[in-house]
């Protein structure tokens, strides 16, 4: 009678967000399956060698299938019976992904594993797939990570094109971020993460595909970046070397945030209607005030993004793939005399550094200490 009870609560939360039926019958997907994205499989089983796990990732990227797919082979590692390697800690460091628990998660048939999604008619996720309504149809997010586990080890909440929450979901999902449930990961996924909270976006381990920043690269950015790699490969590891590196990045945000304003403040009715009323002046002067940090953060954010991106060409090379195409084949020459003197170790813990730095510009902390904290503890 329990079980019976399980599986038909379960298949109420897998009917109102089912899992992408394009993998109820694929072929089965390990860590192993990620040639472009091996940087992102070293950060996370890092962080499981280490037994310290995060309890919220952010999967960001142009390829939502891919994006899905890591977050299936994440979820499998956490609960595999029979994983083929183990941490000394005991935490597994990838699938096997043929014992009952991997062909559950594949398939989308196993209790503690959920996935939202944004609903069909209005593309939205809404808040009763995150707590609890009464005129919910299905299980909700926060009931299946607040109570025990049914059958696996950790309990995965997996939150597809997690910028698709309005703002009473996102509200009500910031407050289980803030006092996330034990033995429980949640995994958001996103082509567009500038569109998630600020708040939400602080409390989570972000992870950057490869592909998304080198696509989204402008001519300028590309040549400024081939400046920093060329400080970076000329360096001599000191303290100077790195205030050099923070130099060139300051003026570069500082140049940014002098064209965005110069762009908006031309756009901004405050130029058009000179003799318009002072109330309504003073609000046309705080929507372009806001305007202008929202995108000078995005901007900032891609250029941050473009920096990580460039350093883990630099961690493939540290770390022997040679096979596997640069994201910035422009600065081939200086990626490969800085990879030459790092250890694979030491161009990985550069990754994590960036992903802290963003975490960080994403929270109140004045940019100039973010970033003077950040770029001073690279090893190049």
């Amino acid at each position: 009678m329990g079980s019976r009870n399980a599986a038909s609560r379960f298949w109420c939360g897998w009917r109102l967000c089912p899992p992408s039926l394009r993998h109820l019958s694929e072929d089965t997907m390990a860590f192993s399956d990620f040639p472009a994205q091996q940087h992102v499989v070293a950060l996370l089983q890092r962080s499981l060698e280490r037994g310290r796990l995060g309890h919220a990732y952010l999967f960001t990227g142009h390829q939502m299938e891919e994006l899905e797919d890591m977050a299936r082979v994440l979820a499998k590692t956490l609960n595999c019976q029979q994983p083929p390697r183990r941490a000394a800690n005991g935490f597994a460091l990838d699938c096997c992904d043929s014992c009952l628990s991997c062909r559950k998660i594949q398939d989308g048939l196993h209790a503690d594993v959920m996935w939202l999604r944004p609903e069909s008619k209005t593309r939205v996720i809404k808040v009763s797939q995150i707590v609890p309504r009464q005129d919910s149809d299905g299980r909700s997010l926060s009931e299946m990570v607040y109570k025990t586990s049914i059958e696996g080890r950790y309990k995965v909440g997996i939150i597809v094109a997690a910028d698709r929450m309005n703002k009473e979901a996102s509200n009500a999902f910031l407050k289980t971020l803030e006092e996330p449930p034990p033995q429980c990961v949640f995994i958001l996924l996103s082509t567009e993460p500038d569109r998630l909270l600020e708040t939400i976006l602080s409390r989570c381990l972000r992870l950057n595909f490869a592909g998304a920043a080198a696509a989204r690269a402008d001519a300028a950015t590309i040549q400024w970046l081939q400046v920093w790699g060329e400080l970076a490969a000329n360096g001599n590891r000191s303290l100077l070397s790195r205030y050099r590196l923070l130099g060139a990045l300051s003026q570069r945000l500082a140049a940014l945030r002098e064209e965005v304003e110069e762009k908006l403040t031309a756009q901004s009715p405050l130029n058009k209607y000179t003799d318009a009323e002072p109330a309504l002046k003073e609000k046309w002067e705080e929507e372009l005030k806001a305007a202008i940090e929202g995108e000078y953060r995005g901007r900032r954010a891609e250029l941050i993004a473009v920096l990580e991106w460039w350093l883990r060409d630099v961690w493939m090379q540290a770390s022997g793939f040679s096979g596997q195409p640069l994201s910035f084949p422009q600065c081939a020459t200086h990626t490969a005399a800085v990879a030459r003197r790092l250890k694979p170790a030491n161009a990985l813990a550069n990754l994590e550094v960036m992903e802290k730095l963003q975490r960080m510009l994403h929270t109140n902390v004045q940019e100039a200490l973010a970033l003077e904290a950040g770029l001073l503890r690279l090893k190049l």
